[in-house]
């Protein structure tokens, strides 16, 4: 663990200040005396019992709370700023460009040979273009997947981008050559073999594929990710592993059906893990250093001049290899918007398993770049629990866990898991067991292919069907993590590029004209469309019901109704009703329960509407409505 030392250094900085509610008024306008955002604390507030209790992204679970007090606490939940922007973003990018690309797999051995990494004609600035067709405003890059390799140049492992043969520009020159004989020779021994030798020779200058992507991203003016997995074939010790492919050797010769992990291990059986056999060793927890440095680590001035932070932490030899990379990452490759870490540790039913050390990781992070939303990290962000991109219809940013979740991976302190299909609701959060509450918005995450790594044999989603996955992500509180996977040569495949420009061109027709306008009265028309979440209606009296009603422009024709919450201020709704008027009567379009950042409800094509009727019947608090769009269903262009 961080010492208490460092904990307490590192995160006075990043706590703020609590503020409190006690908001009035029907239309709120974005500069209305409302607490911001950046007024909410990531802390816990005041939860004495019958006290007041404050806006907090997470809330403890008190043993005297009644129901009625845990329903208070939830709504009382408020994003941190970070996850607020986050989830405006809507749409990520996610890259998955590694080892596995070249060997046609979806989860690699972690014994491959890196001369195997070989791409031909890396573009990635056409990754970026085409990631921007589509409307994703961040994108994130796997730098390592669970076979370990690394496509940045890590001093932690030798099975990196280094060793590979698109680290240098074209064949190694002699000086190049010679440098990696010395690597080879060294690499059992020292696990920086290669990061030592990084600078000889006929270095390619895009050699970091971790670099140049997110030099490209930001130029293209995108927000960025790095996805590190924990689980790491290739520190897999050596003398198990032997073992293990034994075991998968006579599997297959008996005629058994192989996991797809079991697979890689059999078809690289003639190879031995490439890395230094840290993962679930059983190596001994003892003090450690962050960052680690390495023989001629070219960090030793700054952090000898305090010019970059030192941590003491208790690891064991993986925990501290893992702590060491999460460490590149922020303080060579940051600001990391998102980090993306699972919690797969797929060996275990074969005889290996590695404990990861959450509560360290976490801290360190936090210490590090405490605005960067973690995936399955304390008021992060969530598995929504498929890997289809769909969203519950029921979806509560607010969700129980069962202990601290600075303590462990979220997904395991969901009380049922991430796949439960009762996530937030006030039965879910007032069951025994619940110990906090927190801001642990959804991530819908799905691939354009099949696969999650590019092969030849597969095709694209159509862009209809990307149109129907943002309306079961996007339109249901949630961020769509849209997975495009470039190719062998290191491009994106142009039949992918074509599809997400027609997504994007849809997306972008559909949403770009909200009928709202023109709508009366003027003023509510305009704080329910002018996009920002600080201007919001509310019921008169702060009341927890009640219904807004508009006068449509003449000639308003839509399908698709956008509503959305100010997020600000918590995840109230529980159920509502949006009403067409005639002038006469009220006919029910569409009912629903949670709305959240964002619901789109998709109705017949409405025309000749008069009025529209927007009425919440239940929420948990006072309910702050801060969007409400009016659009026609724009069918993506035909395909050039």
């Amino acid at each position: 663990m961080i010492s208490r030392r460092d904990l307490i250094a590192t995160g006075a900085a990043a706590a703020a200040a609590l503020a409190t509610t006690g908001l009035a008024g029907t239309a709120r306008a974005a500069d209305g005396g409302t607490p911001s955002a950046g007024t909410f604390g990531d802390t816990a507030g005041s939860t004495a019992a019958g006290g007041r209790i404050k806006p907090a992204s997470i809330l403890p679970v008190e043993p005297g709370d009644t129901a009625e007090r845990i329903i208070a606490k939830a709504a009382a939940i408020v994003p941190r700023p970070p996850q607020v922007t986050w989830q405006e973003r809507k749409v990520t990018g996610f890259t998955h460009f590694g080892m596995n690309t070249f060997t046609d797999r979806e989860w690699g051995s972690g014994c491959e040979d890196e001369a195997t990494f070989a791409p031909t004609a890396v573009d990635i600035d056409q990754w970026m273009q085409a990631y921007r067709a589509a409307g994703m405003r961040q994108v994130m890059l796997t730098a390592k997947h669970h076979d370990g390799f690394v496509v940045y140049p890590t001093r932690y492992s030798n099975h990196s981008v280094v060793a590979s043969s698109w680290w240098y520009s074209g064949a190694p020159d002699a000086t190049a050559a010679a440098a990696r004989e010395r690597a080879a020779a060294a690499r059992d021994d020292d696990y920086a073999a290669y990061w030592k030798i990084r600078t000889e020779g006929n270095v390619n200058p895009d050699g970091d594929i971790l670099g140049t992507y997110l030099r490209a991203a930001r130029k293209a003016g995108l927000k960025v990710g790095v996805y590190l997995s924990p689980a790491d074939g290739a520190e897999l010790p050596h003398a198990w592993h032997r073992t293990f492919v034994q075991q998968i050797v006579a599997k297959h010769d008996a005629g058994g059906s192989l996991s797809t992990e079991e697979q890689a291990t059999y078809d690289d059986r003639d190879r031995s893990p490439s890395g230094m056999g840290r993962y679930g060793s059983g190596s001994a927890v003892t003090a450690r250093t962050i960052p680690t440095l390495v023989e001629g680590d070219d960090r030793a001035d700054a952090v000898a001049g305090g010019r970059l932070p030192v941590f003491q932490v208790t690891a064991d030899d993986y925990n501290a290899y893992y702590l060491n990379q999460l460490y590149e990452l922020f303080t060579q490759y940051g600001p990391i918007d998102e980090l993306w870490l699972d919690g797969a540790n797929p060996w275990t039913s074969s005889g290996i398993s590695e404990a990861y050390d959450f509560t360290t990781w976490f801290a360190l992070i936090k210490a590090l770049s405490p605005d960067t939303v973690t995936f399955a990290g304390p008021q992060g962000t969530r598995w929504v629990g498929n890997e289809g991109g769909t969203a519950r219809l029921t979806e509560w940013s607010v969700t129980p866990a069962t202990a601290d979740p600075a303590t462990a991976h979220g997904e395991g302190l969901l009380p049922h898991g991430a796949q439960v299909t009762d996530i937030g609701s006030d039965a879910a959060i007032t069951a025994p067991g619940v110990k906090y509450l927190q801001w642990f918005a959804a991530e819908a995450d799905v691939s354009i292919r099949p696969g999650w790594f590019w092969h030849a044999r597969e095709r694209p989603k159509t862009a209809e069907q990307l149109v129907a996955l943002y309306g079961t992500s996007v339109g249901r509180n949630a961020v769509l993590l849209l997975n495009v996977p470039p190719n062998t040569s290191g491009r994106v495949d142009d039949a992918d590029v074509t599809q997400l420009t027609r997504f994007g061109a849809a997306i972008a027709a559909t949403y770009g004209h909200n009928q709202l306008a023109g709508a009366v009265p003027a003023a509510l028309a305009r704080t329910l469309s002018d996009e920002r979440l600080g201007s919001s209606w509310s019921p008169p009296g702060d009341a927890t019901t009640g219904a807004l009603e508009l006068r449509l422009a003449d000639g308003v024709a839509f399908d698709q109704i956008w509503l959305g919450e100010d997020i600000q201020r918590g995840q109230h709704v529980q159920q509502f009703t949006v009403e067409a008027g005639d002038g006469t009567t009220w006919t029910t379009l569409a009912t629903g329960t949670t709305i959240g950042y964002s619901r789109i409800l998709t109705v017949p094509l409405q025309t000749g509407v008069r009025a529209l009727r927007v009425t919440v019947t239940q929420a948990r608090a006072t309910p702050y409505l801060s969007t409400l769009g009016l659009y026609r269903t724009t069918p993506p262009p035909p395909a050039s």
